[in-house]
C-alpha cells in the first residue's frame, strides 16, 4: 500500500510541475509536441491540436516535450523556428522554466490549506493553538530502535491515554506527566494504555524502562507531543496555509543549503537524505497517522521538488535559468553542443546521486 500511495503522490507532483511548463509555454505560443503521463515505453496516446498526450508504462511522474527546449538546427533556424522555445524572448523562456517550480509551490499551498479545512493535526505548542485545537492527545512522534517501547509494540502515531505500575495509575496524560511517571517507575513494569489510528478500543502493552547510559535516567524510548486538530474556516485556512507554506519553504531551503555546504566542507552525511526507498517508509508512517498527514507530506515533497529544481545545476530548471542569465549578460547564445552536453552530464550525475541515496536507504533497512 505504501508503494502505491508513493507512486500516486509522485505522479501527481511531477505532473503538476510539468503542467506548469506546459501551460506557460502554450500561453506564449511555444509549440508543445508531447505531454506524457509516466515515462516510456509508451502504452497509448492521442493527439489534440499539435500536442500528443501519451500514457506510458513507468508510473514515475511525467514529462513535457517543448519544441526548442534542447536547441538544434531544426528548432533554431527551421521552418517553425518562430514558435521555438529557444527563439522566444529571454523573459518568456525564464517564465516557462520557473512555471514548474511555481506550480509545485502553489500545489503545496493548496494541500496545506485543504489540510486546515479538513482538520490538520497540529502541535499544542504552535501558534495555531490559538484557534482552539480539537481532540488534543499525547501522540508518539518517534520510537528508538530496540527500545522498551518498540519491543512492547508501540508505533508512531499511537495516542497514549493511561499509565499504570504496581503502585500508581494516571489518565492525566501530558509529556511532563509521562516523563515523571517513567522516572518514578525505575525497574518497574509499566502498563501503557493507547489508542491506535482508526481504533476506538483502548489497547495495552507492558514495558520496563531502560536506563539511558548518557543521562542515567530510565526511559522507554519515545518522543512525544500534544497533538490536536486545527480545523479552520475556508479563508483562514488559505491564509494559514500560505504562512505555513512560506515557513516550510524557508526552512527547507536553509536545510538543503546547509546540507550542500557541509558536503563541500567534507562534513556531509546521507543520514538526513531519503531516496525513493526511504520515502516509501515515510509514506507508510504518514498513512498510519491518517489522510490529512498524507496531504501535508505531499505538500512537503512538492516544496522539496520545487527548491531542488531551482538549484543552478545542469539538467535542472535552475541550471537552465543560469544559462539564460549567462546568455543575457554575454549578449549571445551559449554554444549548443556545450549546453546539451552539460545538461546530459548533469542528468547523469543526478541519476548517479539517486542510485547512491537509494543504496543507502536499502542499507538502513538492515
Amino acid at each position: 500500500m505504501s508503494i502505491i500511495i508513493f507512486l500516486i503522490i509522485l505522479l501527481v507532483l511531477v505532473l503538476v510541475h510539468e503542467f506548469g511548463h506546459f501551460f506557460t509555454a502554450k500561453r506564449f505560443g511555444i509549440r508543445v509536441d508531447e505531454f506524457g503521463f509516466g515515462f516510456p515505453p509508451k502504452l497509448f496516446g492521442w493527439k489534440k491540436g499539435e500536442t500528443e498526450y501519451s500514457v506510458n508504462a513507468l508510473p514515475f511522474g511525467g514529462f513535457v516535450k517543448i519544441f526548442g527546449e534542447n536547441p538544434d538546427e531544426e528548432n533554431t533556424s527551421g521552418p517553425d523556428a518562430g514558435r521555438s522555445f529557444v527563439n522566444k524572448p529571454k523573459w518568456q523562456q525564464a517564465m516557462v522554466l520557473f512555471a514548474g517550480v511555481f506550480a509545485n509551490f502553489l500545489l503545496a499551498w493548496l494541500l496545506f490549506s485543504a489540510g486546515f479545512i479538513s482538520g490538520l493535526p497540529t502541535s499544542a505548542d504552535s501558534k495555531l493553538a490559538s484557534y482552539n485545537l480539537e481532540d488534543v492527545n499525547l501522540v508518539v512522534i518517534s520510537i528508538l530502535k530496540n527500545s522498551p517501547a518498540e519491543n512492547a509494540g508501540l508505533q508512531v502515531g499511537d495516542k497514549i491515554v493511561s499509565l499504570k505500575n504496581n503502585s500508581d495509575f494516571t489518565s492525566e496524560i501530558n509529556p511532563e506527566k509521562v516523563k515523571s511517571f517513567v522516572l518514578e517507575s525505575r525497574d518497574k513494569e509499566i502498563e501503557i494504555g493507547y489508542l491506535r489510528s482508526r481504533d476506538t478500543e483502548i489497547k495495552f502493552v507492558k514495558a520496563v524502562p531502560a536506563v539511558n547510559e548518557v543521562t542515567g535516567s530510565p526511559e522507554i524510548g519515545i518522543s512525544m507531543d500534544m497533538i490536536g486538530t486545527a480545523k479552520l474556516p475556508f479563508f483562514t485556512a488559505l491564509y494559514e496555509g500560505m504562512k505555513l507554506n512560506l515557513n516550510v519553504t524557508k526552512n527547507t531551503a536553509i536545510g538543503l543549503f546547509t546540507l550542500i555546504y557541509e558536503g563541500i566542507l567534507g562534513r556531509g552525511s546521507l543520514e538526513g537524505i531519503a531516496g525513493p526507498v526511504g520515502i516509501v517508509g515515510i509514506v507508510g508512517d504518514a498513512y498510519q497517522f491518517g489522510f490529512v498527514y498524507l496531504l501535508s507530506f505531499a505538500a512537503l515533497i512538492s516544496i522539496n521538488l520545487a527548491i531542488i529544481n531551482l538549484f543552478p545545476f545542469p539538467a535542472l530548471d535552475g541550471g537552465r535559468l543560469l544559462f539564460l542569465l549567462i546568455e543575457k549578460i554575454k549578449g549571445s547564445r551559449i554554444n549548443l553542443k556545450f549546453a546539451n552536453a552539460a545538461n546530459m552530464v548533469g542528468f547523469s550525475l543526478l541519476i548517479l546521486l539517486m542510485l547512491i541515496v537509494t543504496y543507502h536507504d536499502i542499507i538502513k533497512l538492515f
